[in-house]
């Protein structure tokens, strides 16, 4: 049970790390939106602490995502992964997200004959 917290914890440092980063912020800058100090934005980003549920909404609203994708979008779970991959592909269109599908097929049959 203390390993999927940790993986947890993890998951969601990664995240809150990608979107503060993605937006151009550094940790005093998001600090500050939060009313907190540095350090907890760093130990949150390490995944040494876990944010309350109030402060998970908080960061939902100024990376303006839902709030599920601070949990998941950098998950090691396949489910997860297939999740993340299914939104990015929803802003391509259908030619498009042809193309890519056939290149990921190509590049996991590339991966497999690699194991083997």
């Amino acid at each position: 049970m203390l390993e999927k917290n940790q993986q947890l914890m993890n998951t969601i440092g990664r995240s809150v790390a990608k979107y503060r980063q993605a937006m151009g912020l550094t940790q005093a800058q998001l600090a500050e939106m939060l009313g907190i100090g540095n350090d907890a934005v760093s130990r949150m980003e390490r995944g040494t602490t876990v944010p309350t549920m109030q402060r998970l909404l908080e960061l939902s609203e100024i990376f303006e995502c839902e709030l599920a994708d601070l949990i998941t979008e950098s998950s090691h779970r396949s489910i997860d992964q297939a999740r993340n991959l299914e939104k990015r592909l929803s802003q391509l269109d259908e030619l498009e997200r042809s193309e890519l599908l056939v290149l990921i097929e190509k590049m996991i049959e590339w991966k497999l004959r690699r194991k083997v």
